[in-house]
């Protein structure tokens, strides 16, 4: 008999090997690695070898990894025009979805003896580029120049040297590394899922990526970080907290980073987070905003039994490394990225046409047309 679930909430769609999220225990798992085992363990670029090959890599096979992705990072020429022609008000996270697209443009280049090896460097391609696609519109709304992209940097590093254009230091690199680990996968999250239903079409990898992105962007998605940062700076200050909390509650109001459809308990990607937040913003005396995220995650476990997600603290981490608000969606995707190419080549690899059923709660049939003269 057919189940009517409204978000698919408790519907297995498939089967994937990359991760498991288990929200009654608060676990989260890559590919047999507990997240705590691999959250500052291991490097970003290790993390996406595990999701798309399986297994983590050997030094040579890291290596390997590394380079693929550093000489994967230059941008198509029209890719740049078109950043540098985008409206400068634009969202960051729209020029990125954009940018995604318009480089399926430019895969002629890309060959492989079979549709996995092209697949493969598709992967590889997307993932160098979206940190540049972003850091490079971000130089450009400013006005300024676009640094000569480096081949001797990781992904996280490379990243913070295109906004900044200057060498970033060891802990702001381990910070937002340790970051695109966190975010990297998540099971079957709405993008996630949004990149399998689009490339079980058997479309291209480009047209499931984009797709990905557009899902992120929604404030119930990747856009929450962002929504708590400015949370945080309209309360003001830790004396503000209480009241500012409590009105939203009576409101009915959602507070922003708290709870999970998924995490019946802490999410496991918190503590992480909460303790870089902790280290960054007393290394620069601006401790006011874990001070206040504290208190609100205190309030809203003690009123409705609620824990602080992957957003909550990830808003005060991004912000304390000087990064602008609306860049923390397309931090999320950059890293996220590495996990949306490993599904959608793993639904490749066994794939079957996504096409749920739907419940008609319309009008009974047999209705008649009336003339239009006479509605």
């Amino acid at each position: 008999m057919a189940v009517t679930s409204r978000g698919l909430e408790g519907i297995v769609a498939s089967t994937t090997r990359l991760s498991d999220v288990r929200g009654d225990i608060g676990q989260l798992i890559y590919a047999g690695y507990d997240i705590n085992e691999l959250a500052s363990k291991v490097s970003f670029e290790e993390v996406i070898h595990l999701l798309w090959h399986d297994r983590l890599p050997n030094r040579a096979e890291l290596d390997f990894m590394e380079t693929q992705l550093r000489t994967s990072r230059e941008l198509p020429e029209g890719v740049i025009e078109f950043i540098q022609h985008a409206p400068k008000d634009a969202l960051p996270i729209d020029v990125l979805r954009t940018a995604v697209s318009m480089l399926g443009l430019y895969d002629q280049d890309l060959i492989g003896e079979d549709p996995l090896d092209l697949n493969r460097a598709r992967a590889k391609s997307i993932t160098a580029k979206v940190g540049v696609v972003v850091a490079y519109f971000h130089r450009m709304r400013q006005g300024k120049s676009l640094p000569p992209i480096r081949t001797d940097l990781g992904e996280a590093a490379h990243f913070l040297y295109l906004i900044t254009g200057e060498e970033p230091g060891p802990e702001a690199v381990k910070t937002l590394d340790t970051a695109y680990v966190l975010h990297a996968d998540h099971g079957f999250n709405a993008s996630t899922f949004s990149a399998r239903v689009t490339v079980s079409t058997l479309t291209d990898m480009y047209s499931a990526v984009t797709s990905a992105v557009g899902t992120l962007k929604g404030p119930l998605h990747g856009g929450a970080n962002e929504e708590v940062i400015h949370m945080l700076q309209e309360i003001g200050s830790i004396e503000n907290v209480d009241a500012w909390i409590h009105e939203k509650l009576r409101q009915k109001q959602k507070i922003m980073g708290i709870g999970h459809r998924v995490y019946k308990v802490l999410d496991p990607r918190a503590p992480h987070l909460k303790a870089m937040a902790i280290k960054l913003t007393e290394e620069l005396g601006e401790s006011k905003w874990i001070q206040m995220s504290e208190r609100i995650a205190e309030i809203m476990f003690k009123e409705k039994g609620l824990n602080a997600n992957v957003d909550f603290y990830s808003a005060t981490v991004y912000y304390s490394l000087g990064i602008p608000t609306d860049l923390f969606t397309p931090i999320f995707a950059i890293a996220r990225t590495a996990g949306w190419v490993g599904h959608v080549l793993e639904q490749l690899s066994d794939n079957r046409l996504f096409r749920p059923s739907s419940e008609y709660v319309g009008h009974t049939p047999g209705k008649k047309v009336i003339p239009i003269d006479q509605r």
